[in-house]
């Protein structure tokens, strides 16, 4: 199926991939209303990354405001679009960007479904503050007939075996055959230095987490659009899963590592983590068996 892929550079909807080298509203000025079943991304939050020019605020918003405006006119009446996103920080100050973009995504008439934490495990480590170890995603609707594959993305139970202990369904399994439903808190590693999809973005996103919405909010043959793309994950979530995929990028430097990356994935190379992959082996090596004892082990407290 990938050797199969037609990469383009300009909008055709013939194709299953394209990759626009240059500002994403250049790119939405040429799609048709209600084409995308899915719109995700992680847009920059106006921290000064390489990959951005850093603005005041209000102008940020705004600037916001006219990439979301043009998504939700490209957006299916039964697709779902999902903004990942962090904190903007000033002087210390935490300025969390769900919040400050949810307004926006209401006045455009859209329906918050849900605000998905993700959590993850490293990060950087503040000295006058917790640490920050979770990014949101606001999954927003236009109407209330929307697509949730919920089977498609279900995770394992914890208690598998868990029967009824009364009632009429009494000795019969309780638990959903399939799995159960991943709630809105999701651990899922964040791509650092020795994650096997990392590259020289330094905010990328990992695959797994776009796979989750793409199998949840889209069915086979449906597109995808990334309107800040960066190096290419999401295309790269649809494609895994027989979805069609566009997306734009300024930089292009990532844009020819989102190729690389896409072409190393129709050759069967692409190192990606796999879904549902456990975070941490309880039977391998565990840092903190070289640490030193700092509590007391109470169980042996007579």
């Amino acid at each position: 199926m990938f050797q199969e892929l037609k990469i383009v550079e300009t909008f055709d909807q013939s194709g299953a991939l394209v990759l626009f080298r240059g500002d994403c509203l250049d790119l939405l000025s040429q799609i048709p209303s209600g084409f995308f079943k899915l719109i995700v991304t992680s847009p920059p939050y106006n921290v000064g990354k390489p990959y951005e020019n850093r603005l005041e605020f209000d102008k940020y918003l705004q600037q916001q405001k006219q990439v979301i405006k043009e998504c939700v006119r490209v957006l299916a009446d039964d697709g779902s679009i999902c903004w990942q996103v962090g904190n903007y920080v000033d002087d210390g100050e935490i300025f969390p960007l769900d919040t400050a973009l949810y307004p926006i995504f209401k006045s455009l008439d859209l329906k918050l479904r849900n605000r998905i934490i993700w959590h993850f495990g490293h990060g950087l480590h503040c000295s006058r503050r917790f640490s920050g170890r979770y990014e949101t995603i606001i999954w927003f609707t236009k109407t209330d007939e929307y697509i949730f594959n919920l089977d498609d993305v279900r995770v394992p139970q914890k208690y598998p075996g868990k029967k009824y202990f009364k009632g009429p369904k009494r000795g019969k399994f309780s638990c959903h055959p399939k799995g159960k439903n991943p709630s809105d808190v999701w651990e899922i590693p964040n791509v650092k230095s020795n994650h096997p999809e990392k590259t020289i973005h330094p905010c990328q996103f990992p695959v797994e987490l776009i796979e989750r919405l793409v199998l949840a909010f889209t069915n086979h043959g449906d597109w995808v659009f990334d309107p800040f793309m960066g190096v290419g994950t999401t295309a790269i979530a649809a494609v895994l899963h027989d979805r069609k995929a566009a997306g734009a990028e300024i930089i292009d430097e990532y844009m020819d590592i989102a190729h690389e990356r896409i072409e190393k994935l129709m050759r069967g190379k692409l190192r990606i983590r796999p879904m549902g992959k456990p975070i941490y082996d309880p039977n391998g090596y565990n840092k903190m068996d070289d640490q030193p004892v700092l509590f007391k082990d109470t169980s042996k407290v007579d």
